[in-house]
């Protein structure tokens, strides 16, 4: 059998972090205005960009790919369906609270960290649906082209009493390049990060014995910490999102928007 060199770099770039989710991903900052030129992914049938669900307020998982999105089958959502038969409030709360919640994906260049290459930005509803509407406009139109599209300015407010901040998208005023150097430009549009490689989709059989330790009070409780240091026993909270009005399942710790405690997911 031949060796796949390039199964070996992805090994490798596992092994050392480089393609580690703290190394890929990006988001605004709160009080910051960030200008970030958009790419698409090859890979997703005409769509700028991805859209994956997760199952939030499962125990001490901070989010777990929905099987049902891939056309696999997937227990949690036989239990939202069994809950959804019951018919009794309590079963409908649970079902509730257990339905998949959206979050999309799109790679972006950050102007002034063109070093870093091309990064992800995962985000909710209201900034997707504010993109694809600026792409829909006429005066825009594909905002990602790596020849004549714009770059977008990203801004992270957050209003008095709120406590999540708010992540406004508006496109600039002029067409550019990707960059100004073309064979930069095609080595950023070759290594465009992939999905796959942060998120992994757990098996039938261990999503299953997940849902159900959880259900009858067995889940891990230990103080295990993830990559940023957050014991896994504070995955607790539940609080409303100003970005997808949405509730989300986040820790603890003192996240300044949505899409920080977004970014302090484990390994799905």
């Amino acid at each position: 059998m031949a060796i796949d060199f390039d199964a070996i770099r992805k090994k490798l770039g596992q092994l050392s972090g480089t393609n580690s989710r703290r190394n890929v991903m990006w988001r605004p900052q709160e009080g910051e205005e960030s200008t970030v030129r958009l790419l698409s992914f090859s890979d997703n049938d005409g769509q700028p960009f991805k859209e994956l669900w997760f199952y939030y307020n499962i125990g001490n998982n901070p989010g777990l790919l929905a099987p049902k999105q891939f056309g696999k089958p997937d227990p949690i959502q036989e239990l939202i369906n069994k809950l959804r038969d019951d018919g009794g409030k309590d079963s409908y709360e649970l079902a509730k609270k257990l339905y998949p919640k959206m979050r999309c994906f799109a790679p972006v260049v950050v102007r002034g960290e063109e070093d870093k290459g091309v990064r992800l930005w995962s985000f909710g509803k209201t900034v997707y649906q504010s993109l694809l509407n600026i792409m829909l406009d006429e005066d825009y139109g594909d905002i990602t082209d790596p020849s004549d599209g714009r770059d977008v300015k990203v801004t992270c407010t957050k209003a008095p009493g709120r406590m999540w901040a708010t992540t406004t998208v508006r496109p600039r005023g002029k067409n550019s390049p990707l960059s100004e150097d073309a064979t930069v430009a095609k080595d950023w549009l070759g290594n465009v990060p992939s999905l796959d490689d942060l998120y992994t989709l757990k098996t039938y059989d261990e999503l299953e014995k997940i849902v159900n330790d959880w259900l009858n009070g067995n889940d891990d409780e230990s103080n295990e910490s993830n990559d940023f240091g957050t014991p896994r026993n504070q995955v607790t909270v539940t609080s409303e999102s100003s970005d997808s009005g949405s509730t989300e399942s986040t820790t603890k710790a003192n996240y300044k928007s949505l899409d920080e405690a977004f970014a302090d997911l484990d390994d799905l």
